[in-house]
């Protein structure tokens, strides 16, 4: 699942615009990482965005 467990950040919708002026559906994804990280104490496998990695939000183990 694409959704950062820290923040939430999730897939994003909205449309494609060729020089036409055509639209078609298409997604914006988070960059999600699977980063083994100490929660409450204990080490677990956990999905987390690369801005909540980068801005220190969660601790790696």
């Amino acid at each position: 699942m694409a959704k950062c467990c820290i923040c939430g950040k999730g897939v994003t919708f909205g449309c494609n615009v060729s020089h036409s002026m055509r639209h078609t559906n298409r997604a914006w994804k988070p960059n999600i990482r699977k980063v083994k990280a100490v929660v409450d104490g204990e080490h677990k496998t956990v999905s987390v965005c690369s801005r909540c990695l980068r801005s220190g939000k969660i601790t790696r183990a």
